[in-house]
């Protein structure tokens, strides 16, 4: 059992982790609280109260374009597969602080693959906000076995693996149309 007072708020409670029973809301004074909590929230923009998956996907966007220019794809490839490892940590951490392993607000996942597809798809705008628009589909909807690995895996691997499985169907569905339509 912890030593640590109940009354203490679950941010500065990191180490030892919230009670199982805990609901803790983020907040930015939570995401400053730790490293992880920074990473998992996507640098804040899971903490938008509405809709923060959109939010950070738009985040991955951005920060690719952002990137996209100084980055190879060697370094691209290990940003990719870092930000996975350590992602899948920082929500599992963060998981735990907030009460529910797969909160809104860990967007950590979203970026990690959505970077995956806009690093894979060939550049152009309307080829990204058309990845962005299946991205987001498939990571609402879930359809088959992306509900089922949702429901399944728990904790910080779960939360990655569901998003790099929308990921996947976003690029399965792109190959399929540059196919078909050429």
């Amino acid at each position: 059992m912890s030593s640590i007072p109940p009354s203490m708020h679950a941010a500065d409670r990191f180490g030892s982790g919230a009670p199982r029973d805990a609901i803790v809301r983020p907040s930015l004074r939570l995401m400053l609280a730790h490293p992880a909590h920074h990473l998992a929230f996507g640098f804040g923009s899971g903490l938008v109260p509405f809709a923060p998956g959109t939010w950070g996907t738009l985040f991955a966007w951005a920060s690719f374009v952002a990137l996209d220019r100084w980055l190879s794809d060697g370094a691209w490839a290990a940003l990719i597969v870092i930000t996975i490892l350590l992602g899948a940590a920082a929500a599992q951490r963060t998981g735990q602080v907030l009460g529910r392993p797969d909160h809104g607000a860990i967007v950590i996942d979203e970026i990690a693959a959505f970077w995956l597809v806009l690093w894979v798809l060939p550049g152009g705008a309307m080829t990204q906000a058309l990845a962005f628009l299946g991205f987001r589909f498939f990571d609402i909807v879930k359809p088959p076995p992306i509900l089922a690995v949702d429901r399944r895996f728990k904790g910080g691997l779960g939360v990655m693996l569901d998003d790099l499985l929308a990921a996947l169907y976003t690029l399965l569905a792109a190959a399929v149309v540059v196919r078909v339509f050429g």
